[in-house]
């Protein structure tokens, strides 16, 4: 039997494991990675039908920034490709790979609809039955909260709004007027898109920045390290600007500056039925919005824990909950582990994590001696 079909039905509650990560993109793979290294009884919940993980709902042109052998899970790099910069296509089937190779015990689709305190640890509910987890590493990821900002008239905008999660391919949008909102890699490169065959106008809060031709995300994970090891050791900051929300010059965003189309505008004012309005009061007809302006970290399974702070965050030392000594998290951004929602930049975090992991479970057996 398939291990991603072996899947306890409902009848089959409280299924005793030591570990359960939820989620099954890349920082749950990394995560798994070390958990079975150190041996330990783990399963991955993972609410998607196909590995690959939010990479199976990138709009179909992207790339990532850096090279493949600088784009790679712990323990097997990913395969070179005959591009500079892998596609998503080829990003999906290396997450694939990766499972059969480290033959992660992975189970999907599996809906996650809660995490709660039971005596014996942590108890995961799913559509597909309970799994009862002495550790809990919670690796949902982002995709999941899509975030659009609120503007004045918003509600009565007849045209369309899409968030980049859910944006493909331009077909539908050609010879339209689209509004591209956002200043990050994600609203260049729909911008450079769309650009060639939409009337596009790009919209960012301050002007982009863009970093040099020769910088890319390899460059970009180095200067943040040296940031990373700087405040660790207390040292001042001994990298050059540019981050990595900077926008990298790949060649689709490269070609849309010889055209002359990267440049953007500041916010307007409100919508209005067919458009929107400027602040200097003037009015753009708009068929359609594309936001490109982020995401909040997935934690809604989390409430019934009541961990998450203010922000819809949670407080955490080092991966590990403040409020809940069982629970980990991977993979969301800065405030969870440095450089941790990137393929290169979440070993570290994932190796700490099932460290500590290890350490705790060893340290309960030794507690029922």
């Amino acid at each position: 039997m398939d291990r991603a079909q072996n899947t306890p039905s409902k009848e089959q509650t409280h299924h005793p494991v030591d570990v359960a990560v939820i989620g099954g993109g890349q920082s749950a793979l990394a995560t798994a990675y070390f958990l079975r290294r150190a041996g330990l009884n783990y399963v991955v919940l993972d609410d998607q039908p196909a590995p690959g993980g939010a990479w199976q709902h990138a709009w179909d042109s992207i790339h990532l920034f850096s090279p493949a052998q600088w784009s790679s899970l712990p323990g097997w790099l990913m395969p070179s490709t005959s591009e500079q910069y892998p596609t998503r296509e080829h990003v999906i089937r290396y997450l694939t790979e990766y499972e059969k190779r480290y033959e992660i015990p992975v189970h999907r689709p599996v809906d996650v609809t809660s995490v709660s305190r039971r005596d014996a640890g942590l108890l995961v509910s799913t559509d597909k039955g309970e799994w009862l987890a002495k550790a809990v590493v919670s690796a949902t990821g982002i995709w999941g909260r899509p975030y659009i900002p609120e503007y004045p008239g918003q509600a009565t905008f007849e045209g369309e709004q899409l968030h980049s999660a859910h944006y493909r391919n331009p077909e539908d949008l050609r010879g339209k007027g689209v509004l591209v909102v956002g200043g990050g890699n994600s609203g260049a490169q729909i911008l450079a898109e769309l650009s060639r065959v939409c009337h596009t106008t790009w919209v960012t809060l301050e002007e982009p920045i863009f970093l040099p031709d020769e910088v890319d995300g390899r460059v970009l994970f180095e200067r943040a390290t040296e940031r990373w090891k700087a405040r660790a050791e207390g040292r001042p900051d001994p990298a050059p600007s540019g981050g990595l929300g900077d926008v990298v010059m790949v060649p689709s965003v490269c070609e849309a500056r010889e055209r002359g189309v990267l440049h953007s505008v500041r916010p307007f004012s409100h919508f209005t039925a067919d458009g929107v309005v400027w602040k200097d009061g003037t009015h753009t007809h708009v068929d359609a919005v594309i936001w490109c302006t982020g995401f909040r970290p997935a934690l809604h399974h989390l409430r019934p824990l009541h961990v998450l702070n203010d922000a819809g965050r949670v407080d955490v030392i080092d991966c590990r909950a403040r409020l809940e000594p069982q629970l980990w998290l991977v993979g969301y951004g800065e405030w969870c582990g440095f450089a941790s929602a990137t393929l290169v930049g979440v070993m570290r975090s994932a190796r700490s994590t099932a460290a500590q992991i290890n350490q705790y479970l060893t340290s309960l057996s030794e507690q029922r001696l």
